[in-house]
């Protein structure tokens, strides 16, 4: 089977069970895939390492198929079709959810074989590199199983239906011809424990009917979205997209469920970020309140106040910029040397240095994330508001330090406009919000650093040469994060002052209709090369 090295990152496919997610090209190759955390050491990790990495690849056995990939409308279930000249096949993949979701401690990637016209032969080829190809594996195959076992994790490919499988190395290859209207199915168990044995294999009733729970499961949660406007289809695909990246148990969303992919091919600003951002997580769940899905809001709140709760960093802030899902601190950075990255593009980390980072804008957003919550009896409640007073009553004291800044610079701390925006906007909202929930606060104290954040902003953050807000006091270099500035309440979108920015922003970092965060070589950010455009910048734009 052959395999074309490294596609594009948008011919992919996202499927997943609200704790993990797997990544499907258009040619039928899972090619990234970790468990049973997002965050986890992977068993698929081509996408990174085309040799190496590990892949469980799917595909008709013909001489250049054509081949398309959809989504079953509103679900997250993924369908890759191949056409050939003789005859049209499918793959449909899905992890199962609802009444039909993996057992504690497992998880399954279903993926079905089936043909509607003519007759296909499929090959099969698995092949799992455990811990981004860091940790070997044994391999025993026995009639329709493979078991792959790991130091700390195993799995077993089932295959079912007219499947012939055999071992190839530390892989296991295979094959299927299927007529019309023929069935056939690869389930991939994943087991948290090395010892466990096989999973009762599932029959083709079982089979069914994991797709539809999993089907209906996405129908019933999307049900609740009251978005009825423009362009539902999409939105809708949003929506299911931010569900994908949230991890259920707690409720905390991912920046990504990928690391390590650059901002420019051959490009050194290749990141992990498979966490959970405050500031990132606060605006998808933002997101997803706009469309009425406030379980997700409210989930979130609960994750995000127990880290207020807990006492904050090691260096005295009350919250770090990210966590892992289960709220775990412990971010630090290596480099995976032995992976080639995406083509050519290293190094590959693992971790996230920034997590000791400065980043004072994320009380902006994680005072708005706390003030969400689908009843604000919660935040009215003791512990709910002791959590967000006494966030607000250490701001009062810190927001004017230097930081990294939203964009998690490595050139050294500076006095950010963006984030001395987001701390006008924690004050602002806190005051509110003590007048409205009759709660006691140091409302003064409040009020002062938030009128002197303003004054700041105004007579250091603007630049009468350039015409604009700038990105960091007393400099001239534009950002694109002040597009916000109207939206938070700081300023009328009809102050000449916001107008001029937007016409500068317009002029410098607009291509094309797409949006530049800043131009990298007027602000030094610590990193070689250049870097794309921005698709959160673009969306503030718009």
């Amino acid at each position: 089977m052959r395999r074309r090295r490294y596609p594009p990152i948008g011919d992919h496919g996202l499927i997943g069970d609200l704790r993990t997610a797997a990544l499907v090209s258009s040619e039928g190759v899972l090619d990234w895939f970790c468990a049973p955390r997002f965050d986890s050491p992977s068993l698929f990790a081509s996408l990174l390492d085309h040799d190496g990495g590990g892949h469980f690849a799917i595909a008709a056995e013909a001489r250049d198929p054509v081949t398309r990939q959809l989504y079953l409308a509103d679900t997250a279930v993924l369908v890759t079709r191949f056409m050939t000249a003789e005859g049209v096949g499918e793959v449909v993949d899905f992890m199962p959810l609802g009444e039909a979701e993996a057992p504690p401690g497992r998880q399954r990637i279903i993926r079905i074989l089936r043909v509607t016209r003519g007759t296909v032969r499929f090959a099969i080829d698995c092949r799992p590199s455990f811990d981004y190809g860091r940790a070997g594996h044994r391999l025993a195959v026995e009639a329709d199983t493979a078991r792959f076992e790991a130091p700390e994790i195993s799995a077993f490919l089932q295959v079912s239906g007219p499947v012939r499988i055999w071992r190839d190395g530390k892989g296991v290859r295979g094959e299927a011809e299927l007529g019309q209207g023929g069935l056939a199915a690869a389930v991939l168990t994943v087991c948290h424990d090395p010892a466990a044995g096989p999973p009762e294999p599932l029959t083709e009733p079982e089979l069914r009917r994991a797709f539809r729970s999993t089907y209906d499961h996405w129908h019933r949660w999307l049900s609740r979205s009251r978005y009825r406007g423009r362009w539902q289809q999409m939105v809708n695909r949003s929506a299911i997209t931010l569900k994908l990246m949230t991890y259920a148990p707690t409720g905390a969303p991912v920046a990504a469920v990928t690391m390590g992919l650059p901002e420019r091919i051959g490009g050194e600003r290749n990141w992990d970020y498979r966490y959970t951002w405050v500031r990132d997580a606060s605006l998808s769940v933002k997101a997803l309140l706009d469309l009425g899905l406030e379980d997700e809001a409210e989930a979130f709140r609960r994750w995000l106040g127990a880290r207020v709760h807990r006492g904050g960093t090691v260096t005295g802030e009350p919250l770090q910029i990210m966590y892992r899902v289960d709220g775990d601190p412990g971010l630090e950075e290596e480099v995976l040397a032995h992976l080639e990255g995406y083509r050519g593009s290293a190094p590959v980390r693992l971790g996230n240095a920034a997590a000791g980072q400065l980043q004072l804008d994320i009380y902006g957003e994680a005072v708005f994330a706390l003030s969400h919550a689908a009843d604000l009896a919660q935040l009215a409640g003791y512990d709910g508001w002791r959590n967000l007073s006494d966030l607000l009553d250490w701001l009062s004291h810190s927001w004017d330090r230097p930081d990294e800044g939203i964009w998690e610079t490595r050139g050294g701390r500076r006095d950010f406009t963006y984030s001395r925006l987001m701390c006008w906007s924690a004050f602002d909202r806190g005051i509110r919000l003590a007048a409205e929930l009759a709660r006691p606060a140091d409302v003064a104290g409040w009020t002062a650093a938030r009128d002197a954040v303003f004054h700041q902003i105004m007579e250091r953050g603007y630049s009468e040469r350039r015409g604009a807000f700038v990105q960091h006091f007393d400099g001239e270099v534009l950002d694109a994060s002040l597009l916000l500035m109207p939206a938070v309440g700081f300023i009328s979108p009809k102050d000449r002052r916001w107008l001029s920015t937007l016409d500068a922003i317009e002029a410098e970092l607009v291509s094309d209709s797409l949006v530049h965060r800043y131009d990298p070589g007027e602000s030094p950010d610590g990193l070689r090369g250049d870097e794309g455009t921005f698709s959160l910048c673009t969306f503030l734009y718009v």
